[in-house]
């Protein structure tokens, strides 16, 4: 029995870019907590709140320079951003005053980690051991933190806002900033991956920051064009950012 599943859009999009906000304070600080071997993340503001870092900032700018130099043509015609700080700094950054607008939707913010929140994933074995076992048994992606989300959850998400977008968006150019959860979430959705693959392309690729993905419209459909491309951050003055994992239980930690 062959496994069908629904088609996506009744009119389907001429492109969806899904771009990876700036490197943050939270992204930083993940990093010192792993190399200090420490049980949690020395955050003072909540995850919606964490900012861009300096270099952030920088990368962002870099996005704007490559905005700028796009053709009318190339440009968006809808940008939707998360609306935790650092998403939506680089999408104001990116579009600058061009005049497009930016539609904030909660369906693009990061992952809830829940109990989770501000602990590397040695605090969540040592803190809560329990839990890491059941994790461990039920698997990454359908497993959900205390008072949290699974990346099930995630999906649920995105196929609400894929279903929005639904009818009315033939040939529309959209654009969403984003984080890195969200954006595999995408990646499982349109193309129709199984769990196995997706666990395995996070395993094996990083979503860098300020990095785009590209789907573009294809045989009915919207087929991927280009993944986690930094190529815009690495010709700029800012640092490409290869963050360290922090672990399964905070995969973009800030």
């Amino acid at each position: 029995m062959t496994t069908k599943r629904l088609p996506l859009f009744a009119e389907v999009p001429a492109s969806l870019t899904l771009v990876r906000h700036g490197e943050s304070e939270g992204n930083l600080a993940a990093a010192r907590a792993q190399d200090a071997d420490r049980d949690d993340i020395e955050l003072d503001v909540r995850d919606a709140d964490v900012d861009l870092s300096d270099n952030g900032l920088q990368q962002a700018e870099a996005l704007a320079q490559w905005f700028e130099s796009l053709a009318a043509e190339e440009r968006p015609t809808i940008v939707l951003s998360s609306p935790y700080r650092r998403a939506l700094r680089t999408a104001e950054c990116t579009v600058g005053d061009t005049g497009i607008d930016i539609v904030v939707d909660e369906r693009l913010r990061e992952r809830d980690l829940g109990l989770f929140d501000g602990l590397t994933s040695r605090g969540v074995r040592e803190r809560f051991s329990e839990e890491a076992e059941r994790r461990d048994r039920l698997g990454k992606f359908y497993y959900r933190p205390p008072q949290g989300e699974g990346w099930a959850e995630v999906v649920i998400r995105v196929r609400s806002l894929l279903g929005d977008l639904r009818s009315g968006f033939g040939d529309a150019r959209i654009w969403m900033f984003s984080h890195q959860a969200v954006i595999m979430s995408f990646r499982y959705v349109l193309e129709g991956i199984s769990e196995q693959r997706l666990l395995e392309l996070d395993r094996e690729a990083t979503i860098g920051n300020a990095s785009v993905t590209t789907f573009e419209r294809r045989d009915g459909g919207l087929a991927l064009a280009g993944f986690a491309d930094d190529s815009v951050v690495r010709r700029s003055m800012a640092d490409a950012t290869r963050e360290p994992s922090v672990g399964d239980h905070g995969e973009e930690a800030g």
